[in-house]
């Protein structure tokens, strides 16, 4: 959630439709010097990279430098993989053993995690936890056994690089034949980029938690909730909100007004196309490589059949729209017919988007989307559970029965001024959307600076598409629609259970585990070879996406049943989810929110198995 009591920071005039667009020929400054200066640059021609160049064997050879980029009329520096944003795809075959050198060029620490990848943890590439890093001038030689098919990608985890460039698309075809079936293929790479140093834009956010937010409640909006509600309704609402130094307009730390959207590296102006004959089966990789932005993705007019979620082959599944959460992957199959279509990934907030093209012949195009209008969070979005109700003292509830669950209208909010937020439990998914009451329990550590939110009843629901995507028209994918083949890795159920609470402060812009940045918390331990559920309960208004490295998450369906296999998973506001854990590999492992700058300011844990 994000405060709303401090005064805005003087913004800089940006010209919105700049990074909502970019530049047509934005991108890698091909032929320069990484060492280029200012001057040379704002001469020199962009050319976009529209499709990293494709590595495949078992020997791999990757160069991180700098090198200049353009993609907003701005001449920048990008951290890259030999020489291009993203890196290379690497094609590996499973059962494989691959070798990759990755070679140092900058004049600072680097990395490289291979993302949902089943390795030992020395190869895994968290500096401080599995390795110590690769020093600059150093090369670090990682090798290891593929295990595994599918969609995966890679990207450093060390400093800011991440978000200035390290990032690329991985696919491991199966050693039997891929029981997929497509005449053509495309990775679909989606990322945000920024001309700010991200630094920069973190020490902004440790300012003022929504100094990127233009989406804040004005005028205009009042007098339309007068309009459709009354005046006492709209009063009521505003005055809930303000009372409560909330914004229900909390959907992204980073938005449009510095981000700009890329697909393969490529702006929305620049349109990176993908060719194919009328009729053919497209396979689509989609991988969200962002470091702070959900994706929502659709194909207007092509349906969209989901094939595998984070490299794991599912139940097919037809939809119209996909929200990819950070690190996430689909893969999809499409069969366009003799006409081009946009591949449109609006963020989150709605305040920018990625685009391509899928056409039959090159220089064909179709019209672009509008962005969809931004939907306010509701009152759910933050408490959870309609059936936590009765521990929100201080209120009338009689207004509530019949109540749309968006609107708090019908109540007195007299009595939530002095309110203690953790006692706000909830009220959305069960009578909304589904889903049980689920009682959680808090750790005293959670009482404490780093958390100015508590759910004590969160929904448990996983068909929810969320914020945005609700009743739009559209078939939107959920976790509920996904099904794993074949069923849990391991049939055993729990030996034992483990949970933790998703935790947060806007105002001070802390991110933590049950109240506790890294640093300051202790590993969690896992004992070798034992079967684990691990509970996670969402006690903040954003959706985090939670990966764990080294170790599959097998994500629980609300009655206990195995629902699908995910490195990464998506854990909305106000909600808990369960999964589980067999403790498999031995080592030390980083579990953390894969928001970027979420990771940085503490949503982070280590791992132990012993």
């Amino acid at each position: 959630m994000k405060r709303i009591s401090q005064p805005h920071l003087i913004l800089p005039d940006l010209p919105r439709r700049r990074f909502i667009q970019g530049l047509a020929a934005g991108g890698v400054l091909l032929g320069l010097s990484p060492w280029v200066g200012a001057t040379a640059a704002r001469a020199a021609s962009a050319t976009a990279i529209g499709s990293a160049k494709v590595l495949t064997g078992t020997e791999f050879d990757l160069t991180i430098a700098e090198t200049p980029v353009n993609f907003t009329g701005t001449p920048r520096m990008a951290t890259t993989i030999n020489g291009s944003l993203p890196g290379p795809t690497l094609r590996f075959k499973e059962g494989d053993t691959v070798t990759l050198r990755v070679h140092n060029r900058l004049a600072e620490e680097t990395s490289i995690h291979w993302h949902g990848i089943l390795l030992p943890f020395q190869m895994d590439g968290v500096p401080g936890i599995s390795f110590k890093g690769i020093a600059p001038g150093e090369t670090f030689t990682y090798r290891f056994k593929v295990q595994q098919t599918g969609t995966y990608w890679y990207h450093s985890h060390s400093g800011m690089q991440e978000q200035t460039g390290v990032y690329g698309s991985i696919i491991i075809d199966p050693a039997g034949g891929d029981p997929i079936r497509a005449e053509r293929e495309y990775v679909v790479q989606l990322s945000d980029w920024t001309d700010e140093d991200p630094m920069r834009v973190f020490h902004k956010l440790k300012m003022q938690g929504d100094y990127y937010n233009f989406n804040q409640p004005t005028a205009v909006d009042f007098f339309r909730d007068v309009s459709s509600d009354g005046l006492k309704s709209a009063l009521a609402k505003r005055k809930m909100w303000n009372e409560m130094r909330m914004s229900p307009t909390d959907l992204a730390d980073i938005s449009g007004y510095t981000y700009t959207y890329l697909m393969n590296g490529t702006t929305p102006a620049g349109n990176w196309t993908g060719l194919f004959r009328p009729g053919e089966k497209l396979r689509l990789r989609f991988i969200n490589s962002g470091a702070m932005s959900f994706f929502d993705v659709r194909i207007p007019g092509l349906k969209m059949t989901v094939v595998q979620a984070d490299g794991q082959d599912v139940e097919p599944v037809t939809v119209d729209e996909i929200r990819i959460a950070v690190a996430e992957t689909y893969d999809v199959i499409v069969t366009p017919g003799d006409t081009a279509y946009t591949i449109f990934a609006q963020s989150m907030d709605r305040s920018g988007f990625a685009r391509g093209t899928l056409a039959p012949r090159a220089g064909m195009s179709a019209a672009v989307p509008a962005l969809d209008k931004p939907e306010p969070l509701t009152m759910g979005d933050m408490m959870g559970d309609m059936g936590g109700m009765s521990s929100m003292s201080g209120m009338d509830h009689g207004g509530m029965s019949g109540m749309n669950h968006g609107d708090m209208a019908g109540m007195d909010h007299s009595g939530m001024s002095g309110m203690d937020h953790g006692n706000m439990a909830g009220m959305h998914g069960g009578m909304a959307m589904g889903g049980g009451v689920k009682p959680v329990r808090h750790a005293k550590t959670e009482y404490g600076p780093s958390t100015d939110m508590r759910v004590d009843t969160p929904r448990t629901n996983l068909d929810d598409p969320g914020i945005g995507l609700r009743n739009n028209g559209r078939r939107v994918l959920t976790y509920a629609d996904l099904h794993t083949l074949n069923g849990p890795i391991d049939p055993r159920g729990a030996e034992r259970e483990i949970e933790l609470h998703l935790t947060g402060n806007m105002e001070r812009y802390t991110w933590s585990l049950d109240g506790l940045e890294f640093g300051k918390s202790t590993p969690v331990r896992f004992n070798y070879g034992e079967r684990l559920r691990v509970i996670l309960v969402n006690d903040t208004m954003m959706t985090h996406p939670m990966h764990m490295h080294g170790m599959w998450q097998e994500l629980e369906s609300p009655d206990g049943r195995f629902q699908v296999r995910k490195h990464t998973i998506g854990v909305q506001p106000a909600q808990r989810v369960s999964f589980l854990v067999t403790a498999d590999t031995l080592g030390r492992w980083a579990w953390h929110c894969h928001l970027f700058l979420h990771m940085h300011a503490g949503m982070f844990r280590e791992v132990v198995v012993v």
